[in-house]
């Protein structure tokens, strides 16, 4: 299948926009894609940082699948890790080689950032997930927990 894949920059924000739309379908997640995103500004400043990574796979110009990653600098030796955030393809592009195409490309840029690493989290009922992760990567099961940063209301 042909399909290129391509950094999104402060320049391209219609890239962007559909970046998160494609997220939303693939997800069939409105509430976090769809109902409040960001503004420009917010959207140009997180695409500007040197934290966070944008990635879109297009096929006749049309996005079909993304991911987002962090770059978290360490503390305990002068490195860093890369975390994908979200990768999602859509529908009729799965299983063709995207998601492994988008990662394909993150790891020369996270050499380049100084990672010994890229990581990313699947849910344990997301089995595509898994075994594209577990193919490109070792698995480690982990405990996953959410603090949050609002007091919460008592029951």
């Amino acid at each position: 299948m042909n399909f290129q894949i391509k950094q999104i920059t402060a320049e391209d924000m219609e890239g962007f926009e559909a970046l998160l739309n494609c997220f939303e379908e693939a997800f069939d997640d409105k509430k976090t894609y769809g109902n409040n995103r960001p503004d420009n500004s917010y959207s140009k400043e997180l695409l500007t940082s040197d934290t966070f990574i944008a990635l879109k796979a297009e096929k006749d110009g049309v996005v079909i699948g993304g991911l987002a990653a962090y770059e978290l600098k360490k503390f305990e030796q002068k490195r860093s890790e890369i975390y994908i955030y979200d990768l999602a393809v859509s529908k009729p592009y799965r299983r063709k080689g995207v998601a492994s195409a988008l990662i394909e490309i993150l790891k020369p840029m996270a050499l380049k950032r100084g990672a010994w690493v890229i990581y990313v989290q699947a849910d344990k009922e997301d089995q595509p997930a898994i075994e594209l992760y577990s193919k490109l990567g070792i698995r480690e099961d982990v405990l996953h927990f959410d603090i949050p940063v609002v007091p919460q209301q008592s029951k």
